[in-house]
C-alpha cells in the first residue's frame, strides 16, 4: 500500500499540472452533480433514448400522441423547467405582452377573464404570469390542458403548493377540451349553435411551444377558434423556418421583418428537432394567422443556442374589429375608411337609409375616387377570404395600412434619419394659428411637430412620411403619453435615455403600438439603453458623435458645456467667439467634412438636388461680387449663416434647445419642446387626445389624392420640395394635389435651404398667393 502511495507522490511531482486538473475535475462532479444529473437526464431523454425503450406498462398502454408525449416527457418531467429556461426563448415576453393586452381590454369590463393554456405541461407559463397580474385575482378561471400524464401531474403539485383554487389541471386532447360550465360561475353563456359547440368561451388562450408538437394541428386551431370568446386573445410562441417566397405577398401577418430563414437554418433546424418530435413546417403558423387575425407579430432567434428561430403572435377573431359579422367587418373598413380621407362616414351596414345622400353619379363616382390604399387592402382581403391586415386589429387605428414590400419603404434599410426635429414649431404656430377646427396635413419627421400641433387640438392631423421607421417613432411617442407617467416619458423623449425601456415596452405601450412599429422598437431597445441614447441614433448620430469626437480632440469640451451653461448672450457669445467658432467654422472642416456629398446625406440628411439650391445661392452670390464660384465656399458660408445667428441672438441654456439637444444629447427641464413640459403631458394624456390623429406612411400625392377635396386648410410641408428634381414632375404634381385638397383660404407653410426656391413658381400658377415670411441670410437665422 504504501509503494502504491509513494508512486502516485512521484507521478504528482512530475505532472503537478495534470493530476491537479483531474482532481478539480472530480471535485466539481461531486459538488454539481445534481445539476449534471439534471442535465444529463435532459439529454439522454432527448438524443439517445429510443422512443419506446424502458416505457412502464401504463404508458405501453397508452395510444397515439399521448403514448409518444409520455414516452417522451416520464423521464424528465420531474427535471423540465430545469432544462427549458434556455431553450425555450420567448415565453416571458409573450406573457407580459397578453397581461398588457388583457388589461387594456378589461379597464372597460366588469366581469374576469377565462384563461386556457393549451399545452401548458409543467405549469411553469401560469406561475410566471403572476409576476405580471395577480392569477389567483385576475383571472375567474385558469385550464392547464396537456396530454402528458407525467407533466400534469407536476402542475397539479406546482399549483396545490401555491394554493391557487381557480387554476384546474386538465389531462386531455385540446381537440375535445370544454370549460366546465358549473366551474365558471361569472362566465357569459353564449349559448350553442350550429357550428359553435361551446357556450362557455375563453377570454385568453395562449399555445408555448406546444403547437409544433401538435400532429393534427389544423383541427387543433379550428378548435381554438370555437373557444375563443368573440373578443378574446389567443397567443402563441414557438420554433420556426420559412422562406420569405412562401409569405412575402401576404399583408395579413402583421409584418415580415426578420422572418425569413436562410435555407442552411430551415434545413438544420427542421432536421434537428424532427428527432424530438418537434415539427417546425411553416403550416402552423400560416394556418395559426389565417384562421385569425394578427395583432402582434415579432420574429427573433436565440442567439445563446445558435440562432434557433422562434416567433411570438397575438391574435383576434378575424371579425373581431368591432363586432361578430361579415357585414361589421365590411363596415369598420369604411368608418376608417371615412378617417383617412377626410370624408363623411357611410355605413355600409345601413346603406339603404341613406340612399338620398348620394343619389347622383358625380356624389358616386368622388366616393370611389376617395378610398384609402387600407380600405383597398381590406375589401380585398374580405373578397379573398384571409383576415385584414394587421392595422384593422389595433387597439388604437392611428397607424394606416402601407405595403412594406415596396422598393419606396425598403430604401431606407429599416432605419430613420431623423431622431429629432429641426424645424421649430413655435414658428409654425405663430404664422399659422392652428386652432380646433383646422385639418392639418405635416410631415411626421420625428413627430416633434405633430406632438406640437396635437396641444392646440385640431379636429385631425394628417402626419405623413415615406420613410416607415420615422413614423414608427412617431407611434412610439404617442403610445408613451397615452400609456406612461410623466417621468418614464420624460427619461425616454427629454433625457433619451431609460434603462427599463424594454420592460414598459412590453407592459405599457404594446397595446398602443401597431405590429410593425412594436417588431422595430423590441429590436432597436438599445436606442433607450445605450450611454448614447435615442438622440444619438438615426442618420443624424454621425453629424452629433462627429461634433463631440471633434471637440474632445481640441480640448474644447467643457467649452461646449459652459456655453449651454452661459446665463447671459454676451457670455455666450465670448465662448462662441474664442473657444468654439475657430474648430466648427474653420474652412478645412468644411471643405474635407460637412462638403462632403456622402456626409451630407448620410449625418445631415441633405439629398443632392437640396445641396444643389445652396450652390446656386452661392453662385449668384459670387456672380454679384465678381468673384470666382467655389462649391466649398459656398456650403461653408450657407453653414455660417446657419450657426452664427443661432449662437449670437438665441441663450442655449433656456430657450434654443435644438442646438443645446445636438451639443449635449438631451433636453434640459429649463430648455426643452413645448410638449415635454408637464402641463402637456396633462393635455396629450387625456383620453381621446389622438383621436383626430392619421399616420400615413406613404408619398405627399398619394395621401393627398385619397383625402377629400378642400378639406385641409393647414399644410406644413417643411423643405421636403427641395428633394425634388427640377427637371422633374414630381413637384408640380404635388401641388396640384395640394391645391385639390386644401380648402379655401387654406395657409401652407414650407421651408426651403435656398433663398429663391425654384418649385414657388408652381405655387403661384396653381393660384396660391405666395409670401416670404423669413430668410437666411448674415446675421439673421429663421429657427431657433
Amino acid at each position: 500500500m504504501s509503494s502504491v502511495a509513494a508512486r502516485v507522490y512521484g507521478a504528482l511531482l512530475h505532472h503537478p499540472f495534470l493530476y491537479g486538473s483531474i482532481l478539480s475535475f472530480i471535485a466539481l462532479v461531486v459538488l454539481f452533480r445534481r445539476q449534471l444529473w439534471v442535465y444529463w437526464k435532459f439529454f439522454y431523454a432527448c438524443f439517445l433514448k429510443p422512443v419506446e425503450h424502458g416505457n412502464a406498462a401504463d404508458v405501453k398502454a397508452l395510444r397515439g400522441q399521448q403514448r409518444a408525449l409520455e414516452g417522451f416527457y416520464r423521464t424528465q418531467a420531474e427535471i423540465y423547467d430545469a432544462t427549458r429556461g434556455t431553450l425555450l426563448c420567448g415565453r416571458e415576453d409573450m406573457l407580459q405582452l397578453a397581461a398588457a393586452q388583457l388589461k387594456h381590454r378589461m379597464e372597460s369590463k366588469e366581469s374576469k377573464p377565462i384563461w386556457v393554456d393549451i399545452g401548458g405541461g409543467t405549469g411553469y407559463n401560469i406561475e410566471k404570469m403572476n409576476d405580471f397580474v395577480s392569477v389567483s385575482d385576475f383571472f375567474s378561471a385558469v385550464y392547464l390542458v396537456d396530454l402528458s400524464p407525467s407533466l400534469c401531474e407536476v402542475a397539479r403539485r406546482r399549483f396545490s403548493r401555491l394554493g391557487w383554487k381557480n387554476v384546474h389541471v386538465v389531462c386531455e386532447d385540446a381537440r375535445t377540451f370544454a370549460l366546465d360550465e358549473s366551474i365558471v360561475l361569472d362566465a357569459v353563456k353564449l349559448g350553442t349553435t350550429e357550428g359553435n359547440r361551446y357556450s362557455v368561451k375563453a377570454d385568453l388562450i395562449t399555445m408555448s411551444y406546444s403547437l409544433s408538437m401538435i400532429p393534427d394541428f389544423y383541427s387543433v386551431i379550428d378548435t381554438i377558434t370555437d373557444l375563443l370568446a368573440p373578443h378574446g386573445l389567443i397567443c402563441c410562441v414557438d420554433f420556426y423556418v420559412q422562406s420569405a417566397s412562401s409569405y412575402s405577398l401576404r399583408n395579413f401577418t402583421g409584418g415580415h421583418h426578420s422572418r425569413h430563414v436562410n435555407w442552411f437554418s430551415r434545413l438544420f433546424w427542421r432536421a434537428w428537432f424532427r428527432l424530438d418530435r418537434v415539427h417546425l413546417d411553416e403550416g402552423r403558423r400560416d394556418y395559426l394567422e389565417y384562421r385569425f387575425g394578427t395583432i402582434l407579430n415579432v420574429n427573433e432567434r436565440n442567439y445563446t443556442l445558435g440562432g434557433i428561430p422562434y416567433y411570438i403572435w397575438l391574435g383576434c377573431h378575424r371579425t373581431a374589429t368591432s363586432a361578430a359579422g361579415a357585414g361589421v367587418v365590411r363596415e369598420a373598413a369604411e368608418r376608417i375608411d371615412a378617417l383617412a380621407t377626410e370624408s363623411p362616414y357611410l355605413s355600409p351596414v345601413l346603406y339603404s337609409e341613406k340612399r338620398a345622400e348620394a343619389q347622383s353619379e358625380e356624389a358616386r363616382a368622388t366616393r370611389l375616387q376617395l378610398r384609402s390604399k387600407g380600405f383597398e387592402a381590406a375589401i380585398l382581403n374580405l373578397a379573398t377570404n384571409v383576415p385584414l391586415p394587421s392595422f384593422f386589429y389595433q387597439n388604437k387605428r392611428w397607424r394606416l395600412y402601407y405595403d412594406e414590400s415596396l422598393p419606396k419603404h425598403t430604401q431606407f434599410g429599416n432605419r430613420y434619419i431623423y431622431a429629432f426635429t429641426w424645424e421649430d414649431p413655435a414658428e409654425d404656430q405663430r404664422l399659422l394659428n392652428i386652432g380646433k377646427d383646422d385639418v392639418v396635413f405635416a410631415i411626421t419627421s420625428a413627430g416633434d411637430n405633430i406632438l406640437s400641433y396635437a396641444l392646440h387640438r385640431p379636429r385631425s392631423i394628417h402626419a405623413v412620411d415615406l420613410n416607415p421607421t420615422q413614423n414608427h417613432l412617431l407611434e412610439l411617442k404617442v403610445a408613451a403619453f397615452s400609456a406612461l407617467p410623466y417621468e418614464d416619458a420624460w427619461r425616454l423623449f427629454g433625457e433619451g435615455r431609460h434603462p427599463g425601456f424594454r420592460d414598459l415596452l412590453l407592459t405599457k405601450l404594446s397595446p398602443y403600438l401597431s405590429s410593425r412599429a412594436f417588431q422595430f422598437w423590441l429590436d432597436n431597445t438599445s436606442a433607450f439603453t445605450s450611454p448614447g441614447g435615442l438622440y444619438e441614433t438615426g442618420g443624424t448620430r454621425i453629424a452629433v458623435k462627429l461634433s463631440k469626437w471633434l471637440f474632445r480632440l481640441f480640448g474644447r469640451a467643457g467649452d461646449v458645456r459652459r456655453l449651454c451653461d452661459a446665463k447671459t448672450l454676451r457670455e455666450q457669445r465670448a465662448i462662441w467667439r474664442t473657444r468654439l467658432r475657430p474648430v466648427v467654422l474653420s474652412r478645412w472642416l468644411s471643405y474635407l467634412v460637412v462638403a462632403n456629398e456622402q456626409f451630407l446625406w448620410r449625418a445631415l440628411g441633405v439629398p443632392t438636388n437640396q445641396r444643389d439650391m445652396i450652390y446656386d445661392d452661392g453662385l449668384a452670390a459670387a456672380a454679384a461680387s465678381g468673384s470666382a464660384f467655389k462649391p466649398k465656399e459656398a456650403m461653408w458660408r450657407y453653414v455660417v449663416n446657419t450657426l452664427d445667428p443661432v449662437v449670437e441672438n438665441t441663450l442655449l441654456r433656456d430657450s434654443n434647445y435644438f442646438y443645446r439637444l445636438c451639443l449635449l444629447g438631451r433636453y434640459s427641464e429649463q430648455c426643452r419642446p413645448s410638449y415635454l413640459t408637464k402641463e402637456a403631458h396633462e393635455t396629450l394624456s387625456r383620453p381621446g387626445a389622438f383621436d383626430g390623429l392619421r399616420v400615413h406612411t406613404d408619398e405627399f400625392v398619394e395621401v393627398l389624392a385619397r383625402i377629400r377635396p378642400e378639406s385641409v386648410t393647414v399644410a406644413v410641408i417643411m423643405d421636403h420640395m427641395d428633394w425634388f428634381d427640377p427637371e422633374g414632375t414630381q413637384a408640380a404634381e404635388e401641388i396640384r394635389a395640394l391645391n385639390k385638397a386644401m380648402k379655401i383660404g387654406g395657409r401652407v407653410l414650407l421651408r426651403s435651404a435656398g433663398l429663391k426656391p425654384w418649385y414657388i413658381a408652381n405655387f403661384s400658377a396653381q393660384g396660391f398667393k405666395c409670401e416670404r415670411v423669413a430668410t437666411r441670410t448674415a446675421g439673421k437665422c429663421i429657427d431657433r
